[in-house]
């Protein structure tokens, strides 16, 4: 076993460095392994962390934010926890904007770190649990609105190149190490596209074989550019029917695999009774593509996926029955 040497001077330095394991019980009788990188062991309990506090350092670096300058950003609830936490850190005063449909449970840790939390209203005719693109369209209004009045710098996941940086330097180059090189292919589901334009583009560079490809929700495939037939799907934090992403740009994906809802709901409640990994929606996402490519075009691969973030973010939805 490894031992980090000495001390943290503050919870900033236990972002990153989360294990990559086996999914060696889910795979039994498949031709081919899944690694599965741990995410919701950041402090925050999802991979936005990484992304926070890479944004914070940027814009501290360029000068884009300044002492006790307030931040403020959009989030489904895993950026904003991530930012709430580097904040109280740093001394920024916070504000999270986030639609009433993500759960509740992020709205509470957010406001418990010190944050302040703006809830925005669903549109008429949108599904409680469930946020659709035109749900986030009035929240990124509402933030425009608070972040010009308050004079906040905008921690933008979805424009910040910090957002893919901390991936590209940070999650792929461990896992990489952690692999030994031994990746064929990875997917992922896209939320802001950091994370799979931060990933893949490290791995392309160490091996241009390397497969990437972006996991949507089969309801709402807008970026494979097919029709969103139910924007309400619940895999939060993604599949927003944007049919563009800026983290994305300069990135070709050699495919998009397309997850159904229940099938996500399925796989993520077996990462959890079989590998004992207690994770959410779009982590259950992304075993179920990998599984599809190890049963098709991949057989014999070695795959990477992400365990975005903890189950414990969703215990009011009825993803966990019990």
């Amino acid at each position: 076993m490894t031992v980090r040497a000495g001390t943290c001077s503050s919870l900033t330095e236990a972002i990153g460095n989360t294990p990559l394991v086996e999914l060696s019980r889910i795979t039994t009788g498949m031709n081919g392994r899944i690694l599965m990188k741990l995410e919701y062991l950041n402090p925050g309990f999802s991979k936005k962390d990484r992304a926070a506090l890479r944004i914070i350092d940027e814009a501290e670096k360029s000068g884009a934010l300044q002492p006790g300058q307030p931040v403020l950003e959009l989030t489904s609830g895993n950026m904003g926890t991530g930012l709430a936490i580097v904040c109280a850190i740093r001394g920024y005063p916070f504000t999270a904007v986030m639609s009433k449909g993500n759960s509740p449970e992020r709205a509470r840790m957010m406001r418990a770190l010190g944050a302040r939390v703006v809830l925005v209203d669903q549109c008429t005719g949108s599904t409680p649990g469930k946020v659709s693109g035109d749900d986030l369209r009035r929240v990124e209004e509402e933030a425009c609105r608070i972040a010009e009045e308050s004079g906040a710098f905008r921690a933008d996941q979805f424009a910040h190149a910090g957002n893919r940086n901390a991936h590209y330097a940070g999650t792929a180059a461990e896992m990489w190490v952690q692999s030994r090189g031994a990746i064929d292919a990875f997917c992922d589901f896209a939320g802001s596209g950091g994370t799979f334009g931060g990933c893949s583009k490290f791995f392309k560079e160490q091996n241009p074989a390397i497969r990437c490809y972006v996991v949507e929700p089969a309801e709402a495939a807008a970026l494979a550019g097919a029709s969103v037939v139910n924007p309400d799907h619940p895999i939060q934090g993604g599949g927003y029917s944007m049919t563009h992403l800026s983290q994305l740009e300069g990135i070709t994906p050699d495919g998009f695999l397309r997850v159904a809802t229940q099938d996500a709901i399925e796989f993520t409640r077996q990462l959890a009774s079989v590998e004992g990994i207690f994770a959410g929606y779009s982590s259950g996402a992304n075993l179920a593509a990998a599984i599809s490519l190890l049963n098709g075009q991949l057989a014999g691969a070695t795959i990477a996926i992400i365990a975005c973030d903890s189950g414990l973010k969703y215990l009011s939805t009825d993803l966990w029955p019990c």
